[in-house]
């Protein structure tokens, strides 16, 4: 596309689905994958596919898949805290005042629903100490570089 007299490339929808397919089936809620193993294949691919359309402008898009991405790992994590006394014990280790513990812990809405109220507690700073990729800061990286 053209954007101030120059010519501009961004990223086919179509690989845009695809990619959100992969990052879909790598984050799949059951016991498929252990956290170690899909933090190693998330990695993998998110480097792969962020070098490889490194030329393109995605920021915009980058950002909102990255807040899809986290939304969908967060509900990995809350899927794995089955019972509400194993909700209660790893807020308090994320040390959240009481009363938001057992306004989380005791959450009755579905998985996706709750992934969105754990964002409060597990922010994208604690996911990226733990080990997640993020696409933005991938393409931030690649970009200062070219």
């Amino acid at each position: 596309y053209r954007y101030k007299g120059k010519c501009r490339l961004r990223v086919h929808p179509k690989s845009v689905n695809k990619m959100k397919n992969k990052i879909r089936e790598m984050t799949v809620r059951g016991n498929r994958y252990s956290n170690e193993e899909r933090k190693k294949k998330l990695t993998e691919y998110v480097r792969g596919w962020v070098n490889y359309f490194r030329l393109a402008d995605m920021k915009d898009l980058l950002q909102k898949t990255d807040e899809w991405m986290r939304r969908r790992i967060r509900a990995v994590i809350w899927k794995q805290w089955k019972r509400v006394r194993t909700r209660y014990r790893m807020l308090r280790k994320l040390h959240v005042e009481e009363w938001r513990i057992r306004e989380i812990a005791n959450c009755r809405k579905g998985t996706w629903r709750a992934a969105r109220i754990l964002s409060t507690v597990i922010t994208k700073e604690r996911l990226a100490r733990a080990g997640y990729p993020s696409l933005l800061s991938q393409y931030q990286m690649v970009r200062e570089n070219l």
